[in-house]
């Protein structure tokens, strides 16, 4: 319900780190971090630093197979440890929202013979190959089993067998990588001798049969096993295989025998006799850090840590961790580790058995994510931005806790900066923008910042003007005391003595935090024109338990209140909006996507007075559909406080519609599933409310697939907008 919350500009935060290719993908720097490496026309280069020097690194003629007459196309690559031999990845497709397996191929850059991995396996079915530590071997998995081929004889060996939709090994189910970001799921131990995995028991969820109308003539079901709120989750087991043998030793790591439990992290533990792994309860509100024995398989608990609300693993907020990584230091005897426990989000320095730890991030902020950790220089580098939760700024602090964190993004820049650090942390790729500058980067070194590419962001700084820019920020204090950010696009030409329709553009779960001072942040692409031009004011506020730097109890205010207490903030601050002189009450739109039609939809059925128009996509209408990692997590388990996901969810409250609503979904959706839709147009039609219905036929949860599919909602979207909440000022 959360990948695609924003369809504005937003998205330009990736506009050169790639952050969300898979496998992952962004700034591949060389080891000792004076360089780096990239795909380039087809070649790979490397830049080295501080004087950005060209070098081909693999020409076309290397990449290209013996059979063709043209090279590989690069959807990434991998170096071997000793920097001489490459996979490359291409050919990828699909699974679920991300193109996580395809085709590798090894050069070995020492006699320039390229060769294709897992060639008996069926063509793009390989995931997450990688090099063993020696570089001597290629693990990957293809269909749900984890295989091994030596690299000097080509042979490959299966390490486990019997995988199927059912059984999982060496990556996750549905809902799993939904939730968790869990996708690669495999461990080279670094003595290259053994590979730890998950195993994923899929039998006993229920499948879910969405229905595919378009792609025959007679109809045919898709199968997604996928765990609802109340039903217990995906079992798993965590075992270490021998690369010999093919032997498995299984982890002894308990799990309730009701309601289960969730392993959504686990590493090697700085060695090659020992895992270890994070266990989070079915709740989510308690995690432990067990150490496994990679032999005998006995866990041991070395960290438990508690909160009221929920926990959010490291992956959640941090990408960078999303396929995998465990920050040691001191040779393994600690380790890196944040909590929320003073209310705010801080890193500590854990030793290994878990009863010694130092605060290394001290004061009223949140670490928003880890950019780097230098232990050489004694140096943790972090995003966070303690004096305006739209913004995002470079922090490092010493890994001993011994001084403040020190900022180290200009000054004189206020706004979004995005970073990559170099490994030493010397030097760094650099991005800015904010909403009145475009987005401009360069290279930097560390800790001075100075530009060594031409001072490219000093100088659209310096030719950047906000009085130019429509876009203006706010902050709106609701009658409960409750201060929210917000952005406001005015229109063109706009008269404060008219009056004006306002557009409110909303999330407001633990997933999106649409307030961001960033270039773009106030367009909107689903609207087929210039809202600004027409007359539209356009509106978006965070309201409380969305993911903002304002500390913990921000955020987890909201726990078994999601679609009370997000509905009620933004109610209320719509109603201090509607104050202003120039806002024309009659004319009150709201629009979302995801867990954004679902407040929308929230909005529209319990303040009725004050939404006239509302366009809901893909939205979540009974909380108790939605899967149980997420909806769970938020809002407890229903077997306990069923009442708080009724009261939540906003089928609960339809029979209150008053104004316009477009309900939009794709029947194909195997994010927010159509009998979500379903269920709340009957309720509808049982209450006599009139509204306006878009399917689109087997489309997923982002309504972009097939010919003219975006084109097509735009429009629909943009005349509904207009026919119902006519632009222009009066």
């Amino acid at each position: 319900m959360k990948k695609y919350i924003v369809f504005t500009a937003t998205l330009l935060v990736a506009f050169f780190f790639s952050v969300n290719a898979q496998p992952p993908q962004g700034v591949k720097w060389t080891k000792e971090g004076n360089g780096y490496f990239v795909a380039e026309a087809g070649e790979i280069v490397q830049y080295a630093l501080p004087l950005l020097t060209k070098s081909v690194v693999v020409t076309k003629a290397q990449l290209t197979p013996k059979a063709s007459n043209a090279p590989l196309s690069i959807r990434n690559f991998f170096f071997s440890g000793d920097n001489k031999k490459l996979l490359i990845y291409t050919n990828s497709k699909t699974v679920w929202r991300y193109d996580t397996r395809g085709d590798y191929w090894l050069l070995d850059l020492s006699d320039n013979s390229l060769k294709q991995i897992g060639k008996s396996r069926p063509a793009s079915t390989l995931m997450f190959a990688k090099f063993s530590p020696d570089g001597k071997k290629v693990a990957y998995v293809s269909d749900y089993n984890l295989y091994v081929e030596d690299l000097s004889s080509g042979k490959a060996n299966a390490l486990t067998t019997g995988g199927n939709r059912k059984l999982i090994n060496g990556t996750f189910d549905w809902a799993y990588e939904e939730e968790f970001f869990c996708r690669d799921g495999f461990r080279w131990s670094p003595d290259s001798k053994k590979i730890a995995y998950w195993q994923i028991k899929v039998g006993e969820v229920k499948t879910y049969l969405m229905l595919n109308n378009t792609d025959s003539l007679y109809p045919f079901t898709v199968p997604v096993e996928y765990p609802v709120a109340g039903e217990a989750p995906s079992a798993f087991r965590i075992g270490v295989v021998d690369i010999g043998t093919a032997k498995t030793n299984w982890m002894g790591i308990t799990t309730d025998p009701v309601l289960q439990s969730y392993a959504p992290r686990m590493e090697w533990a700085a060695n090659s006799a020992e895992l270890i792994v994070q266990r989070l309860n079915r709740k989510q509100n308690e995690s432990d850090l067990l150490l496994c024995d990679a032999v005998t398989g006995k866990s041991n608990t070395v960290y438990h840590e508690r909160d009221d609300a929920w926990i959010d693993i490291l992956p959640l907020w941090s990408t960078s961790y999303q396929y995998g990584g465990w920050d040691w230091l001191n040779g393994g005897k600690e380790f890196v580790w944040p909590s929320e426990k003073d209310g705010w989000r801080h890193l500590y320095r854990v030793s290994r058995d878990g009863k010694q730890e130092t605060l290394i991030t001290k004061g009223k902020y949140d670490v928003m994510e880890i950019c780097a950790l230098d232990e050489k220089s004694g140096y943790v580098y972090f995003y966070a931005s303690p004096d305006n939760a739209t913004q995002k700024y470079l922090y490092r602090a010493k890994l001993d806790g011994t001084a403040d964190a020190e900022r180290l993004s200009p000054l004189n820049q206020n706004g979004t900066h995005n970073y990559s650090v170099s490994p030493t942390g010397t030097f760094a790729q650099h991005a800015f923008s904010n909403y009145y500058t475009q987005p401009s980067r360069e290279w930097v070194a560390l800790p001075s910042h100075d530009a060594l590419d031409g001072h490219k962001v000093y100088n659209a700084v310096s030719k950047a003007d906000s009085t130019k820019s429509n876009v203006s920020f706010f902050k709106v204090t609701t009658s409960e005391g409750v201060q929210m950010d917000g952005w406001m696009a005015k229109p063109t030409n706009f008269d404060p003595n008219k009056k004006y329709p306002v557009v409110f553009f909303v999330y407001t779960e633990p997933w999106g935090q649409n307030a961001v001072d960033r270039y773009g942040t106030a367009s909107n692409r689903l609207y087929n024109g210039n809202m600004a031009n027409d007359g539209y004011i356009y509106i978006t506020m965070d309201n409380r338990g969305t993911p903002v730097p304002k500390g913990r109890e921000w955020r987890k205010s909201i726990y078994r209140k999601i679609g009370l207490v997000n509905i009620r903030d933004q109610a209320l601050a719509t109603k201090e909006v509607m104050k202003w002189s120039f806002v024309d009450t009659s004319r009150i739109a709201v629009w979302g996507w995801s867990g954004g039609g679902s407040a929308t939809l929230g909005l529209m059925f319990q303040y009725p007075e004050i939404y006239k128009t509302g366009i809901a996509i893909a939205a979540v209408g009974n909380q108790l559909n939605y899967d149980n990692i997420y909806q769970e997590r938020y809002m407890g388990l229903p077997q306990e406080n069923r009442e708080d996901f009724v009261k939540g969810s906003p089928i609960t409250y339809a029979k209150n519609l008053k104004g316009h609503l477009l309900y939009i979904h794709g029947t194909g959706d195997d994010n927010v599933h159509f009998n979500s839709a379903e269920q709340l147009i009957n309720v509808l039609i049982a209450e006599g409310k009139q509204f306006q219905l878009m399917t689109y036929p087997n489309r997923t949860h982002s309504i972009s697939e097939g010919k003219g599919t975006s084109q097509h909602l735009s429009q629909l979207y943009t005349d509904y907008l207009r026919m119902y909440c006519p632009p222009g000022g009066r």
